[in-house]
């Protein structure tokens, strides 16, 4: 058994002729250039894929090669399996599989009896051998390609940097050496994923925030990373639909994957080193005020001036201005595709996920650290959120939409922060926490959107006295609903100063 440790990098399919040139693998120790033909094999019911198992066979001159791969680790990007190799001798032979347990699982005849082929990938490579540093060989292959499956098929352009030799370090060096003039985002799906969903004809979807798996017996720092790595994963999943999609939702996937990064890092801000915040949180606010600027063109169409074109569908100064929010709103698509399609992008997340992958968030053997417990961190940090909450309540107005948007980002972030350490709460008194908060959040956002829609839609009318007409009957339609959400603030507010924290628990069944 060998253990391979890579970093696989998504490259834009124009970008191999000048990704080639880089001065870095102008200094190649070797180059060579591979044509691999690769079938992937599974039963009809996925049974490999459900148990994490990837069995491949790859043509290797006249001779085929099998491969038995576990998922084992994956951290954004950077991936640490155990692999098998052997020879093809026209069946599938798992004698060589050196874990004892995965051996009889694989040869179990309801597996081995209902092996068939699923996919099949047909790449050019191009591999150098670099060596850094003293002590470091890292492999650099450049795939392009294709996947197929059943009829379908899809590109295959990406670039992976596999460990030989040294630490885990000299792998995002490199990577952010070449991502410092090339696009190179961190890749989550292998080329075995997406032939399973080629396969299966999965549709792209946008991808929701998942429960972090923390453990209370980790420290706070452990959790972090945890919780920080699920972020990165989650705003990462759906960079190829915002890319690729007039599909807003992921977008606003991304922003939300975002936001909840930043409110882990304020969170989390006591225990963390100064340099992380420092290095992440300029890059993220540019960011976050592109994806911004898509989500509320979008948010201004769907929730405030379709509603109102479809009430009076025969009004021209209405379709005349949805027409000019229509067109900032393709402009600001564009514009936010352009940016995740820069090399600043790809260098936060190799940025941020190199650094989760040091001390203090990786502990050398041995080190224990003098960092509270995870329960006793987690207790005070909620208290200190629910504290701001009630004070921020007590300073809102019905009449100060600013002191109204001040208490939702404060409701946003305790929100965040339960459902972070949801593990650690007993039964479903987390769930019902998050469930009111989200509640008071809808609310007090629907009046946020409802006070900044004005400024916004006044931006788009510009100076046309015509489409100032349309904000304006815009803003009568609205005012029936605007006035009844201001009118129940304060039972909102009663609410919020009845919050209870859900209780915490070192283990619980």
């Amino acid at each position: 058994m060998t253990q391979q440790i890579a970093l696989k990098l998504a490259v834009a399919e124009d970008r191999h002729a000048a990704l080639q040139r880089h001065p870095l693998l102008a200094k190649a120790a070797t180059r060579e250039q591979q044509h691999l033909v690769s079938i992937y094999y599974d039963t009809g019911r996925l049974a490999l894929r459900r148990a994490g198992i990837l069995l491949r066979l790859r043509k290797q001159g006249n001779s085929w090669q099998q491969t038995i791969k576990r998922q084992d680790d994956s951290d954004s990007g950077l991936t640490r399996r155990p692999e098998w190799q052997a020879p093809y001798l026209n069946h599938f032979d798992f004698s060589h599989v050196d874990d004892a347990a995965l051996r009889d699982w694989l040869q179990r005849d309801k597996i081995v009896r209902r092996i068939a082929a699923m996919f099949e990938t047909n790449i050019r490579r191009t591999v150098w051998q670099l060596n850094p540093d003293p002590g470091s060989r890292i492999l650099v292959k450049l795939d392009r390609g294709w996947i197929a499956s059943n009829g379908r098929r899809d590109t295959i352009s990406e670039l992976e940097l596999q460990l030989l030799a040294g630490s885990v370090d000299s792998l995002y060096a490199l990577a952010l050496e070449l991502a410092q003039v090339h696009a190179l985002p961190p890749l989550l799906l292998s080329k075995a994923e997406r032939g399973y969903r080629l396969f299966l004809d999965t549709p792209p979807a946008p991808v929701k925030a998942g429960d972090v798996p923390i453990d209370a017996a980790d420290s706070p720092l452990a959790t972090f990373r945890l919780i920080a790595l699920d972020c990165l994963s989650h705003l990462q999943l759906n960079h190829h639909g915002a890319v690729r999609s007039d599909d807003p939702e992921f977008v606003h996937q991304m922003r939300v994957a975002t936001r909840r990064l930043r409110a882990a890092m304020r969170m989390f801000g006591p225990v963390l080193p100064a340099s992380f915040a420092e290095q992440l949180v300029p890059p993220m606010r540019e960011l976050m005020q592109a994806l911004g600027q898509a989500r509320d063109l979008d948010v201004l169409m769907a929730e405030i001036v379709t509603p109102v074109s479809k009430a009076l569908p025969d009004e021209p100064r209405l379709t005349d201005l949805a027409s000019a929010i229509t067109i900032r709103l393709y402009a600001a698509r564009s514009a936010i595709r352009h940016t995740l399609r820069q090399p600043a992008y790809g260098q936060l997340l190799l940025t941020a996920t190199s650094l989760l992958q040091r001390t203090p968030f990786v502990e050398a053997p041995g080190g224990t650290g003098e960092a509270p417990s995870l329960l006793e961190f987690a207790d005070r940090r909620l208290r200190r959120l629910l504290k701001k909450i009630l004070e921020l309540a007590a300073a809102a107005r019905p009449e100060s939409p600013p002191s109204l948007h001040e208490l939702r980002i404060g409701i946003k972030r305790l929100r965040y922060a339960i459902e972070f350490f949801g593990p650690m709460i007993p039964g479903k008194s987390g769930a019902a926490v998050v469930k009111r908060l989200a509640g008071l959040q809808e609310e007090l956002g629907q009046l946020n959107d409802l006070a900044s829609a004005g400024t916004l839609l006044m931006v788009c009318a510009g100076r046309d006295p015509h489409l100032r007409e349309a904000v304006t009957l815009i803003g009568g339609w609205h005012s029936q609903r605007h006035a009844a959400l201001l009118a129940d603030i304060p039972a909102k507010l009663k609410r919020i100063r009845g919050l209870d924290l859900p209780r915490l628990e070192q283990e619980h069944e």
